[in-house]
């Protein structure tokens, strides 16, 4: 720990991993470019010692998986527990606490339970919402699945204001905190304790995540490759997932099914741009739906 304590405050990029306690596995090291500066750890001896030491109630061992069925429906969502580590980020420790995230994005049927609880929001309407308001997407002029899929795909085109009202509603409805996850929170989620940050080799790729290479140009269901360590499906490819930044501003975490391999790593990022709105010939345009955003998705995070 000493040497690494040096490495850092000396400015050196440092990259390791140290595991701990039941539950902890390597089966699958995730993808990523060399990441910079930028370590993942959890709670643990220092690298190497050979004395893991069982995680404290806070590094997340009592939280256990659930389902949640979303309100009026039999529609679950597998929630996983994520334990409490940090990640080192140009010599710069950021915690992560820890939490739930679901093990999918979240799929049409998932999203269709929203849309069905009241009434969509008038076209073109621009009103400003306040912080706890909860509304609903307005009707799509186009078909939002794109005719690629519905039942157990992830749901895509999606604003980040249609996935914020969504969290507000099943918190709500559930009475728990549910929301975004920020994109440390993503990061450290699809790493699963790995400390790599190259992509994968192409076999292992093609066995764990829908991109350019094998997605024949469309999404796919959800949970069909292999999960990373911590049973998180799709956390590479299929669709790009919102987050929110250090700011509250919202971001794009990871890469989609219409990226090539250099892409799917825990550190892609990505920002709105006019393009992903470029074909919606209303004005104003949508604030719900993307037009072009046939490549964003989205999955919750719940807070203990």
């Amino acid at each position: 720990m000493r040497a690494l304590f040096a490495a850092l405050t000396a400015g050196i990029s440092v990259v390791c991993i140290v595991p701990f306690g039941p539950g902890t596995s390597h089966a699958r090291a995730d993808s990523p470019q060399k990441p910079k500066g930028r370590v993942v750890e959890k709670e643990g001896p220092p690298a190497g010692s050979g004395k893991p030491v069982p995680p404290s109630a806070q590094a997340g061992s009592a939280l256990k998986a659930y389902s949640q069925t979303l309100p009026g429906s039999v529609v679950k969502v597998d929630m996983m527990p994520i334990p409490s580590g940090f990640l080192i980020d140009a010599g710069k420790m950021k915690s992560v606490k820890p939490f739930w995230i679901a093990s999918t994005e979240m799929t049409w049927e998932a999203y269709d339970v929203f849309l069905a609880s009241g009434p969509p929001s008038p076209a073109y309407d621009q009103t400003a919402f306040p912080v706890d308001a909860i509304a609903r997407p307005s009707k799509s002029y186009i078909l939002p699945d794109l005719g690629w899929g519905h039942h157990g795909y992830p749901a895509i085109n999606v604003s980040i204001l249609s996935v914020t009202m969504y969290c507000r509603w099943l918190s709500a409805q559930t009475g728990k905190k549910y929301r975004l996850p920020t994109d440390t929170e993503w990061e450290y989620a699809c790493r699963a304790g790995a400390s790599n940050a190259k992509p994968l080799a192409p076999l292992l790729l093609g066995k764990t995540a829908w991109y350019a290479a094998n997605s024949e140009g469309k999404t796919h269901p959800v949970g069909k490759k292999l999960p990373n360590a911590w049973k998180l499906y799709d956390m590479q490819g299929n669709t790009g997932e919102w987050a929110t930044d250090a700011e509250g501003k919202p971001v794009l975490c990871g890469g989609a099914f219409n990226d090539k391999a250099e892409l799917l790593v825990p550190t892609t990022r990505r920002r709105q741009t006019p393009a992903w709105q470029a074909t919606d010939p209303q004005l104003p345009k949508s604030r719900w739906w993307l037009a072009d955003g046939k490549f964003i998705g989205f999955r919750i995070v719940c807070e203990p």
